[in-house]
């Protein structure tokens, strides 16, 4: 016979068990089941965002230098430590992935500041292509909705849908991940 202690204890993990089974029957409205091997219409397909952006040389950093390739785009501002790491992930990918992949960041600053920031790609030797952007036109309705916080990376197919978009420091092995099979 299960001592009062243990038997407490049985109940309260079979009444969790319940709970949980019918949490997961009820709460939100159930949708009625699409019918099996019938069209509901069109598939969606993702709006390709067209881009150019202010470049610091005569490289372009635009949607029409992108096409054909897997493009990764990051936004980036100066003063953000995170922005300086991921462009060292960014420089390590881009030297084995050569011409493969178009690689750019968007440094996100009045243009005002294009000294500093052509200083600070030319220190962190930023092999490919570099633009500024005024960080208010970084809105809801830009190419890629609002970017609002650095850094944020950005990965295109070769079609040059966006498949990828993420705010915060993006390593290495996740963009690969993403990349894989694009």
């Amino acid at each position: 016979m299960a001592s009062p202690g243990k038997k407490a204890t049985t109940e309260l993990a079979w009444a969790a068990a319940l709970a949980a089974a019918l949490a997961g029957c009820g709460g939100a409205a159930k949708r009625p089941a699409e019918p099996v091997g019938v069209s509901t219409g069109s598939p969606v397909v993702p709006k390709v965002p067209l881009f150019a952006f202010d470049s610091l040389d005569a490289r372009p950093v635009s949607s029409d230098a992108a096409r054909g390739k897997v493009a990764v785009l990051s936004f980036v501002t100066t003063g953000d430590l995170a922005s300086q790491a991921q462009l060292s992930y960014l420089i390590a990918m881009a030297k084995h992935d050569g011409e493969r992949v178009y690689y750019a960041t968007i440094a996100l600053h009045e243009r005002r500041a294009r000294d500093m920031v052509e200083a600070y790609v030319t220190a962190l030797k930023v092999p490919f292509p570099a633009a500024i952007a005024d960080p208010v036109g970084m809105n809801e309705s830009g190419p890629f909705g609002e970017i609002h916080t650095v850094p944020t990376t950005v990965v295109l197919d070769k079609s040059g849908r966006l498949v990828f978009k993420k705010s915060g420091l993006v390593k290495s092995d996740e963009l690969r991940a993403v990349m894989h099979g694009l």
